[in-house]
């Protein structure tokens, strides 16, 4: 089958992945674009894995301050090389972060960084609530389990959909942009500030 520019300059829009990479998945895929998308994800991932051990010690810090100057957020991403510090693309992907966060408000990076006090606090609730719909007791962890789980989802940044495309996660933002750009890169902290709201 072959496979027309206009094919390849389509899903190279829609992933911002190079022309050649795009090709080939489109061939791989038999011109499907939908699946061309879902290869070169599971190849991104890959790549991605195979750069998570990598030095992070470059980067930048931004600030984001939302229309109406009610709402800042700094954000601290590290790459590999100065270099890519000061490629469009990775601070793209800096911008996409902070305004995100401005968004979203998530309590942390990464779920392990949770206040072990507020999962706690979380399940206890959560296990009230279903016991006060006489859910059978077999059931109640399962449902807190699932409760917990929405939990992370909504309060982890890497675990939210991403604002600008709630189809992929901002862990998958995160992977194709090490894939495109090909450094490791880090979420490494961010503090959100809310006019009249203490931290």
């Amino acid at each position: 089958m072959e496979i027309t520019a206009t094919q390849v300059k389509e899903l190279r829009n829609r992933t911002g992945i190079g022309m050649m990479d795009c090709k080939a998945a489109l061939i791989e895929s038999a011109g499907d674009i939908d699946k061309a998308i879902e290869i070169l994800r599971k190849k991104g991932k890959a790549k991605a894995e195979k750069k998570a051990d990598r030095d992070v010690s470059e980067g930048v810090i931004w600030s984001y301050i939302h229309p109406g100057n009610k709402i800042g957020v700094m954000v601290e991403v590290n790459c590999e090389t100065d270099f890519v510090a000061k490629n469009e693309g990775f601070l793209e992907f800096v911008k996409d972060i902070a305004m995100h966060i401005a968004a979203t408000n998530p309590a942390a990076i990464r779920r392990e960084e949770i206040d072990a006090e507020l999962v706690a606090k979380e399940r206890e609730i959560y296990m009230e609530q279903a016991r006060s719909q006489n859910k059978p007791e077999h059931i109640l962890e399962r449902i807190v389990d699932g409760k917990l789980e929405k939990f992370y989802q909504e309060s982890c940044l890497l675990e939210q959909a991403f604002v600008k495309d709630p189809q992929k996660t901002i862990k998958d933002y995160l992977t194709e942009t090490i894939a495109r750009i090909g450094e490791n890169i880090n979420i490494a902290r961010f503090v959100r500030f809310q006019l009249g709201e203490a931290k």
